[in-house]
């Protein structure tokens, strides 16, 4: 193992330097070398170069469950336990969260909807319930505001908006479920939402369980997209955004809620377009 590690970083490190942090020596790693691969030595080889390029296509936000999932849907028969031990041994990892901000103010006196959904997020069809919050993401001109709002049927991004300024005209080109932040319980959106004569449901106050798709969603959006970039401007952002979510998440990111397919699959299989 220790060798398989030196093998897959000797363009990274020199051999000498990576011995001695493994505490082997360099003869017996160039003895290794030496020796004829055995069958399942060759099996990794070719396993490893399958999962790197399974890792790359999925923007290196796939863990080891994704990984197999494609492997088995491609017909290679591999466990998982040996996809991930693969993937350690490439340091092919997902990098951790960073930058969080608060968006949501339930100290108002607008009208508040009762809790409808109840935290029943199945849904028989699509748009039958949607689901929406606003998050923050850091950049160095400052934070920028996305409004979005999830399809629970197939997961799919329905609707998004983004802004510099975390308010009513952000919230106002979707209509869905949402948390009880002040921008939702506006006059001007509660308007929009009955002359569409769409039924509103709010979480209840301080309670993020009642929004925990979004709340998914979202932590998904920031591991796998933003939280990867230092952002300047909020034009780059906008563009890493509008990319991640109209290219590929909507269209190409499996979700192991949906059975590791994509949201427009699930939304094409349902007829329903």
């Amino acid at each position: 193992m220790k060798y398989q590690f030196i093998a897959a970083h000797r363009r990274e490190f020199r051999v000498n330097h990576l011995c001695q942090a493994l505490k082997v020596s360099p003869s017996g790693y160039y003895a290794w070398c030496r020796r004829p691969l055995s069958p399942r030595q060759r099996e990794d080889a070719q396993l490893s170069h399958q999962i790197q390029h399974i890792f790359v296509q999925g923007r290196g936000v796939y863990g080891s469950p994704r990984v197999h999932a494609i492997l088995r849907v491609a017909g290679v028969r591999s466990g998982r336990k040996r996809v991930a031990r693969l993937m350690r041994m490439q340091q092919l990892a997902v990098r951790p969260n960073q930058h969080r901000v608060r968006t949501t103010d339930s100290n108002h006196t607008s009208h508040i909807a009762t809790n409808r959904l109840n935290r029943d997020f199945t849904a028989p069809h699509p748009n039958a319930k949607w689901v929406g919050d606003i998050t923050g993401v850091w950049t160095r001109q400052g934070w920028l505001f996305l409004a979005a709002l999830v399809d629970c049927y197939s997961r799919m991004v329905v609707g998004w908006a983004m802004s510099a300024q975390r308010d009513e005209a952000l919230v106002t080109t979707a209509l869905h479920h949402t948390d009880r932040g002040s921008q939702y319980t506006s006059s001007g959106y509660q308007a929009l939402v009955a002359a569409a004569q769409m039924e509103v449901s709010m979480s209840r106050k301080g309670n993020c369980w009642d929004n925990a798709v979004m709340e998914s969603f979202y932590g998904t959006l920031k591991s796998e997209c933003t939280d990867r970039c230092d952002f300047l401007m909020h034009t780059e952002a906008k563009t890493a955004i509008f990319e991640y979510l109209e290219v590929f998440y909507n269209r190409q990111r499996l979700h192991s809620s949906l059975g590791y397919a994509n949201p427009t699959m699930i939304e094409y299989q349902s007829g329903v377009h």
